[in-house]
């Protein structure tokens, strides 16, 4: 398969484009995601190179729940500017690997420039999209996605791809937004919602549907939910194209959670 941009490709890429542009989270100042460093662990946050930032474009720690070990082959999933694939390259050490996978030219060209600077030999990015990755297939021990599956339209095809590319007996480590019911439709129906990381969530019962559709075993889905202000600030920055939508719903759907799996061995 080649994947053909969709308009909610367009929609996200210019997004995050314009964010990494200003330095600022890919999901908004005030968006569901977090540009919060406490979103990791201290001794995390200590492997990174002094002077280097810690600001997350995500909105979980997927390095933590994916246990990573020395030797481990690492794949990103909307590896952004590159903070998780940094981490990660430290967890596996220099026999093991990672790959960041992102479709905006600009991620990419920061995150490659990063990892230069930062003289991190064992990580590499390629630009592409995550439902039809550029990465063999079971090449890879764990996949690791913080706050980008959301954002895609077929996450059928997402999931089947990282089915694809894991080796068997490999684990799939996600932060991301679900829901805890459906969205209103005003909300899914919005452009500006889908960039912001919520109006692509699914309920999370379809999201563990889709994942053992494809053969994923083992599903875990732990929520992590919101307050009712950073769902407000996540919606009033949005500037969805509609004038009225029930926040009430909102407030009792939207949450991120961390969500693993695992290919049979």
């Amino acid at each position: 398969m080649t994947q053909s941009p969709s308009p909610i490709h367009d929609v996200v890429r210019e997004h995050y484009a314009e964010r990494i542009k200003s330095n600022a989270s890919c999901c908004g100042p005030s968006d569901c995601c977090s540009t919060d460093s406490n979103l990791y662990p201290v001794d995390l946050l200590a492997t990174l190179p002094e002077g280097e930032s810690a600001v997350s474009y995500g909105c979980g720690d997927p390095i933590t729940l994916a246990s990573l070990q020395p030797g481990q082959t690492v794949l990103d999933l909307g590896s952004g500017a590159g903070l998780d694939c940094f981490f990660a390259a430290k967890k596996v050490g220099e026999t093991g690997k990672v790959i960041g996978v992102d479709m905006t030219p600009e991620m990419i060209e920061r995150a490659t420039s990063s990892a230069k600077r930062m003289n991190i030999t064992n990580v590499e990015f390629r630009q592409g999209y995550i439902e039809d990755l550029p990465v063999e297939s079971n090449t890879v021990d764990v996949i690791i996605s913080n706050c980008v599956i959301n954002l895609s339209p077929d996450k059928s095809r997402v999931f089947a791809e990282t089915f694809r590319v894991l080796k068997p007996g490999g684990k799939l480590a996600v932060s991301d937004i679900v829901t805890d019911g459906p969205l209103p439709e005003a909300v899914k129906q919005s452009l500006s919602a889908w960039a912001g990381c919520v109006a692509g969530a699914v309920e999370a019962k379809d999201y563990i549907g889709i994942m053992e559709a494809v053969g994923f075993t083992n599903v875990s889905v732990t929520p992590v939910f919101f307050d009712k202000e950073t769902v407000d600030s996540a919606l009033d920055d949005m500037k969805l194209d509609v004038k009225e939508y029930p926040r009430e719903d909102v407030y009792k759907a939207v949450y991120s959670a961390k969500i693993t799996a695992y290919k049979p061995a």
